[in-house]
């Protein structure tokens, strides 16, 4: 018995740790994320440019029947 609970925490042991190839610090945090995100919005910003056809999905001019804010309650 002694042997067997031996065996399966040193099998768990060598399970612990990081699985699969290092990653190079220029690929993690924010500055990396950040300047992906400005790439990305050039891009859009670039296409919307080119291609300004495309209808406006905002809901500038759609009223919405909201219920007014009241309390409901008194404490």
């Amino acid at each position: 018995m002694r042997a067997l609970t031996i065996l399966i925490l040193t099998e768990l042991l060598a399970a612990c740790g990081v699985v699969g190839s290092p990653v190079p610090p220029e690929y993690v945090g924010v500055a990396p994320t950040v300047e992906k995100q400005k790439k990305q919005h050039a891009l859009q910003t670039e296409r919307e440019a080119v291609d300004p056809g495309t209808p406006d999905l905002s809901l500038d001019g759609h009223d919405i029947g909201l219920p007014p804010s009241q309390p409901v309650g008194t404490r």
